[in-house]
């Protein structure tokens, strides 16, 4: 059920949909040691708080029916198995009969906290009997210590029976012996694969004409990039535009391969991905073609009159030597301990309903190639949705619950983001393109605006090849933009995953007028507040894992510290900054004449500077300090009401040229609520008032997309950045009587560290 949020006019379809609501009952662990918001069924909340902080600072009600049966339920990551001592402990299992292979190969991304694995420290599976399986280890990004902070991790295990394979990651001890799963030395260069038979080739029929690319011609024709290297494992990847049989190539769609082989299983997966998004290439255009994929000689995919939308991409993976079929389950305590997750609830059980419902849902044109999987295909559309968050519901399930039908949902949705048309790759480079090489370039405005003085040319993106030749179903933007793809480039290492963070974050900075950005800085600060938040998360995200030697991970900590930089002379070290702590820049003051915001909204950028701050950004974490005042005080600032901390829209100012209140208090009582005017807070008769039961909040607070869960997130940073008074603020919000179900989506359900 999706909860509007975003316009007065859902107000109504708010109502109907209120209506529509079913209830449920809701288990959490209450123990000390876990921050887990409970639903308000079953569970005390005085109680609860007080195990977290000591003495309670609000209402205790206990407001829903005890004896109705909860909804079954996914394991929770606080009840799988642990290996002792090791760094993280994952499950192995077959997610179909594939035959009776006694080893399968397996490549996965794991992150690491700081100063959990040094650089030079290798890595062992540790399986439940004692035995260590030798790992080979891709560092790909590291932390400021020099400790790893992402890698690329593949072996070559016992295959799993009728119970998963349980492993830990462990360090492995100075001087210890081989291990079992040693590889033999083999030749493993690009030659040596051709030369075992493999083949992969793409063949696109446009109108009378063919193209072609094959894999094997481009491994052949000079050195391929590698992306994995080791005893274990190899990844090359080459790409070219497809050409017809007279080697004419076509200006605009191109094929890349990347494939990765275990030479001593004699196994390979063929990565294949179709582009059509060269950032300069005049006359961009939609192409509908037939397509064929073949590997080994057998078709693994075909698709007539697919029309593959301009600036667009899809992929395809297929296995060569036989497809493992497993499915690997993550340490969900560790991904999040690490920091470079927000700490979602790990009590929180994804429902049996909806990891079913929405693995029905998965199916048909949707997920197909120029499909967007669970994404909403006009972005633009307002309300509470699934897609909406730090991370998708459709991942915080996945990484909860790290159930297979939630895996497919999560890592296709990231595979079909290539689907709309924003990628814009620069033919020089062979990168995204980046704002620091094209820093005029932009999607809005007018070609003048892009003019380089220094080098005296446009850098306006050609224009469409006809009126309706770019004609899309699909409508991207900033403000509701999803996060696609950084879990699932955590979770995998796939190359694929990592383009497309840096594809979106890219186009976050590269969309807007380049005079109203500051051209090169790639400053947010012309956008929605909600847009400024999704896209600080995105580019936030993109400069913490690209890896180091990658030629954009400076770009993006370039453009990331100028937007730093620029909030915190805007606001936390500008005496004249509004005292309460809000956005005011971009769309920020668009209600009731430009007197008023969207704490929402501004809830949402919070979020994002919380979750920056987490990754390591030192200049992100002031900024927070002096953002977490405005959750908080809507709290538990004077004058006040916490019922209505969450509301829609809240008055700053009087009028659009007044200066900015100076206190929350006189916010409350200027933003008209008549419900207000005669009750008490929190009081039996001001929820009678607002037709709520006593100690619920306005704005949907059942809701797992309500007005409280968008601002649960920032609560929970700033109970942590705030020290007494965040701790207070998110005291009274775990107060509240009512409280959404979040396992039926668990977008919003951060609370805060322990620390």
């Amino acid at each position: 059920m999706l909860l509007p949020m975003s316009r007065p006019a859902s107000i109504i379809g708010f109502i109907l949909l209120l209506a529509a609501l079913p209830a449920h009952a809701f288990q959490a662990d209450a123990r000390p040691s876990s921050q887990g918001l409970p639903a308000g069924g079953g569970l005390d909340p005085q109680r609860v708080t007080e195990l977290r902080y000591g003495s309670a600072a609000g209402p205790s009600t206990s407001a829903t029916d005890d004896t109705r049966q909860p909804p079954a339920l996914a394991t929770a990551p606080s009840e799988r198995p642990q290996v002792a001592g090791a760094l993280a402990t994952l499950s192995l299992e077959r997610s179909a009969d594939t035959g009776d292979d006694d080893l399968v190969p397996l490549t996965f991304g794991q992150v690491f906290g700081p100063g959990k694995l040094a650089r030079e420290t290798r890595l062992v599976a540790k399986l439940a009997d004692g035995k260590q399986v030798a790992l080979q280890v891709d560092a790909k990004a590291f932390h400021d210590d020099g400790s790893v902070r992402h890698a690329v991790i593949s072996g070559i295990l016992p295959a799993p029976g009728a119970e998963p394979l349980v492993f830990g990651l462990a360090k492995r001890a100075p001087g210890g012996g081989d291990e079992a799963g040693s590889p033999t030395a083999v030749d493993a260069t690009p030659e040596a694969l051709v030369r075992t038979g493999l083949t992969a080739n793409v063949q696109i029929t446009l109108g009378d004409k063919r193209y072609e690319a094959s894999l094997e011609r481009l491994l052949a024709r000079g050195k391929p990039a590698s992306w994995l290297a080791g005893p274990v494992a190899h990844e090359w990847h080459v790409s070219a535009p497809v050409a017809d049989r007279n080697g004419s190539e076509h200006p605009h769609l191109a094929a890349r391969f990347a494939v990765r082989w275990y030479p001593g299983l004699k196994k390979a997966r063929v990565d294949v991905t179709i582009e059509n998004n060269w950032a300069y290439e005049p006359q961009p255009q939609n192409f509908t073609y037939d397509a064929r994929i073949d590997v080994g000689g057998r078709t693994v995919y075909s698709k007539d009159k697919l029309t593959h939308y301009h600036h667009a991409r899809w992929r395809k993976l297929a296995w060569w030597g036989g497809d493992p079929a497993l499915h690997l389950r993550h340490d969900s305590r560790q991904l999040i301990d690490s920091y470079a997750l927000p700490n979602y609830d790990r009590t929180v059980r994804i429902s049996e309903s909806t990891l079913a419902k929405t693995f029905r849902d998965w199916s048909g044109p949707r997920t197909e190639p120029m499909g967007v999987g669970l994404a909403m295909a006009a972005m633009p559309t307002t309300g509470g949705r699934g897609d909406i968050g730090l991370q998708p519901d459709w991942a915080v399930n996945y990484l909860l619950s790290m159930d297979s039908r939630a895996r497919t949902v999560a890592m296709g949705t990231a595979d079909l983001a290539g689907s709309w048309s924003m990628h814009y790759r620069d033919r020089r480079t062979g990168l995204p393109v980046s704002l620091l090489d094209y820093p005029y370039m932009t999607l809005v405005g007018l070609s003048t605006d892009t003019g380089n003085p220094a080098t005296k040319k446009l850098e306006a993106f050609p224009v469409c090849a006809s009126r309706d030749g770019c004609r899309t179903p699909y409508q991207h933007d900033i403000p509701h933009q999803p996060n696609f793809a950084y879990l699932p480039y955590l979770l995998t290492g796939d190359h694929y995953h990592l383009e497309e963070l840096q594809f979106w974050a890219m186009y976050d900075v590269f969309a807007s007028n380049p005079g109203y950005r500051e051209n090169r800085k790639g400053l947010l600060k012309p956008e929605q507040v909600r847009g400024q938040a999704w896209a600080l998360r995105t580019l936030a995200e993109a400069a913490y894992i690209t890896p180091e030697t990658h030629p954009l991970k400076s770009h993006f900590l370039q453009i990331l510290n100028s937007n730093l930089d620029w909030y915190n002379a805007e606001y936390t070290n500008n005496p004249r900054a509004n005292a309460l702590g809000f956005i005011a820049n971009g769309y920020a003051l668009g209600y009731s004449e430009n007197t008023g915001i969207a704490p929402w909204q501004d809830d949402f950028f919070t979020s994002a500077v919380g979750h920056a701050a987490e990754l390591g950004f030192k200049k992100a974490v002031p900024l927070l300090r002096w953002k977490a005042q405005y959750p908080v005080s809507r709290m538990t600032g004077k004058g006040s009401c916490w019922i209505v901390g969450a509301m829609y829209w809240m008055r700053v100012r009087d009028t659009a040229t007044s200066p900015f209140y100076a206190t929350i208090g006189e916010a409350f009582a200027k933003t008209p609520r008549p419900e207000l005017a005669n009750e008490a807070c929190a009081s039996d008769a001001m929820a009678a008032a607002f037709k709520l039961r006593t100690g619920e909040m306005t704005g949907y607070s059942h809701g797992n997309a309500g007005y409280p869960s968008n601002m649960q997130p920032a609560l929970a940073y700033a109970a942590t950045a705030l020290g007494e008074p965040g701790k207070k603020a998110w005291q009274v919000f775990m107060a509240r009587s009512v409280k959404p179900d979040y396992g039926t989506g668990a977008q919003f359900a951060i609370v805060p560290r322990d620390n």
